[in-house]
C-alpha cells in the first residue's frame, strides 16, 4: 500500500553499499521505517531527502515488513540546522529523544505538531537550549510521568517557597525541605519557568531572555529528572552537554578578561 505523509527524518542508517533505513516521524502514521534503496549514492534522487532533520513529504510503499521510500519533496528549509555545528547538536539530540520516546506506528498529530514548531524554532535562531528544557518537559506525560509542579508533593501547599525533589517527584515547600536532603535548592525564577514550560504552547514563544544561571538551574533539575525515572539513554547527548560545557567555560573566560 502507497502512503503520502508529512514527516521528518530523524534518524538514518547505513544498510549495505548504496541503502540507508530511514526513521521518519510523520503526521499521519507516527513514527515509520522505510528502506531508502540507492540514498547513499550522491546523484540519487533520495540523497539530499533523507538527510537528517529533512522536512519533506513522503512516498513509500509498506506491507508487513519495512516499507520502501519511493520519492519525497522537501517542504521547508533547515539549511541553517544542517550548516550549524551547535543546532546540528541539538537537533540531533531532540530527533534521537523522540524516536526513543514514540512507539512504531503510534499516531500524535498534536506531538508531531510541536516536533515541527521546536525545529521551525530552532532554525529560525530561538535559543536552542531552552527550546531542549520545553520539548523534554512535555514529553514526560507522552513517557508516563507527572511531576507535581503546582504544589508541594509532601503536604500539598500551594503557597511559600519551593526546592525540586527528584526522590517525590516534584516540588517540596519549605515546611517539608527535611523530607529531601538531596533536593535542588532552586531560586523561584526557575522554579516558575519549569511551571511554565510544562504547560507551555510554543506557538506563544517570543524572544524568551534566561540567565545562564537559571539554565544550569533548568538542565540540572531535567538531566536527573530523566535520568532517575526515565531510563533513556541518549547517545548525541554527552557530544551536546561537551560542546554546551565548552561554550559556557569559554563565555566565562571572556567574561574575566574583559
Amino acid at each position: 500500500m502507497l502512503h503520502k505523509c508529512e514527516g521528518y527524518v530523524i534518524r538514518t542508517v547505513p544498510y549495505g553499499e548504496t541503502n540507508k533505513i530511514v526513521t521518519l516521524y510523520t503526521r499521519e502514521l507516527g513514527k515509520v521505517g522505510v528502506m531508502a534503496r540507492g540514498a547513499k549514492k550522491t546523484n540519487s534522487r533520495l540523497s539530499s531527502i533523507t538527510q537528517p532533520f529533512t522536512h519533506g513529504s513522503f512516498l513509500f510503499q509498506r506491507g508487513q515488513g519495512i516499507g520502501t521510500l519511493q520519492q519525497g519533496e522537501r517542504l521547508s528549509s533547515t539549511r541553517s540546522i544542517q550548516q550549524d555545528i551547535m543546532k546540528t547538536a541539538y537537533a540531533s539530540y531532540l530527533s534521537e529523544l523522540l524516536d526513543k520516546s514514540v512507539e512504531e506506528s503510534k499516531q500524535d498529530p498534536f506531538l508531531f505538531e510541536f516536533f515541527h514548531q521546536l525545529m521551525s524554532r530552532l532554525e529560525d535562531g530561538n535559543d536552542p537550549e531552552i527550546l531542549t528544557a520545553i520539548f523534554e518537559i512535555k514529553l514526560l506525560p507522552l513517557l508516563g510521568y507527572y511531576p507535581t509542579l503546582n504544589q508541594c508533593a509532601n503536604c500539598g501547599e500551594t503557597e511559600g517557597h519551593f526546592h525540586f525533589s527528584i526522590r517525590e517527584n516534584g516540588l517540596l515547600c519549605h515546611r517539608c525541605f527535611e523530607v529531601d536532603p538531596y533536593r535542588f535548592q532552586v531560586t523561584p525564577h526557575t522554579i516558575r519557568l519549569i511551571r511554565v514550560f510544562y504547560a507551555f504552547d510554543l506557538s506563544r514563544l517570543g524572544n524568551i531572555s534566561v540567565k545562564e544561571q537559571t539554565k544550569k538551574e533548568i538542565r540540572q533539575v531535567i538531566d536527573s529528572y530523566y535520568e532517575e525515572y526515565t531510563g533513556i539513554f541518549i547517545k548525541s547527548k554527552r557530544f551536546l552537554r561537551q560542546m554546551t560545557s565548552d561554550m559556557w567555560n569559554l563565555s566565562s573566560s571572556n567574561e574575566k578578561e574583559t
